[in-house]
């Protein structure tokens, strides 16, 4: 089903609104400096980090999302929709709130960062820091990204392999995650060019200290007004890595559709 006709311009300026910054990123890259602005030391400084971090605050959304979705999925009624409402918050908060309840619950002074400054235990302004934010807001992907399999799953084979003696943790492993295996993908793919691109929440949590806090998005704000090429640059590569990723991400749900 197309629809009505008089979709079709509203169609068109929705896709320019989107496509036209894109378009005017590119105009205005220095092609022919490209290469020597991505490499620059400070840019391969940011890069670098942010690769780290962001590996990291993935493979901490895999390890606590996954879970997570589970246990969302288990619940029922009111109480599944108000832990949803509270778990996918990070999705639509201003990342500035974010950084902020970040800072309040791990900071010095905060619910559990002041006992751990007490301990001799650091967060706020650190490297650990940035995982932490990038892994709070890319947490709900994985969450989202389990829960939806999960509700179209069905439980035929678990329920199988539960008559044939399996343990829950082995129908876990053979049967369920193997079945989610699109999904997680999905999720951590997603999870992953979140976690490349958060910006507001690290600047808040973490600061900006070369080498130890400012990743590549710190890195292009901070370049925009000294080195403007180099920030368009900068912007290229994570421009790639989106596209790469989203392209990567919705694959599977293309390939379902066509079949």
């Amino acid at each position: 089903m197309t629809g009505p006709r008089w979709l079709v311009p509203l169609a068109v300026a929705g896709a320019l609104l989107v496509a036209l910054p894109l378009v005017g990123l590119l105009a205005r890259a220095s092609w022919g400096d490209l290469w020597a602005l991505i490499t620059a030391p400070a840019s391969l400084e940011a890069l670098a980090l942010s690769l780290r971090t962001s590996l990291a605050a993935t493979a901490l959304v895999l390890v606590l999302g996954v879970p997570l979705g589970f246990a969302l999925h288990g619940l029922h009624g009111r109480v599944r929709a108000v832990a949803r409402a509270v778990l996918l918050a990070p999705l639509v908060l201003p990342p500035v709130v974010g950084g902020l309840a970040l800072l309040y619950a791990f900071g010095r002074r905060g619910l559990l960062g002041g006992p751990l400054e007490e301990a001799g235990v650091s967060i706020a302004y650190t490297t650990v820091a940035v995982v932490l934010a990038q892994a709070f807001v890319a947490m709900p992907f994985m969450v989202v990204s389990v829960e939806s399999a999960l509700a179209t799953h069905g439980s035929r084979r678990e329920a199988i392999a539960a008559t044939l003696g399996a343990s829950r943790t082995r129908i876990l492993a053979r049967v369920t995650l193997p079945a989610l295996g699109p999904a997680l993908a999905t999720g951590t793919v997603l999870a992953f060019a979140r976690a490349l691109g958060e910006f507001g929440a690290t600047l808040t949590f973490a600061g900006s200290l070369a080498g130890v806090t400012r990743t590549t998005p710190l890195e292009i704000y901070l370049a925009r007004e000294t080195d403007p090429d180099a920030a368009v640059a900068l912007s290229i590569v994570l421009l790639v890595v989106a596209v790469t990723v989203v392209a990567v991400a919705y694959r599977p749900v293309a390939g379902r559709a066509v079949r």
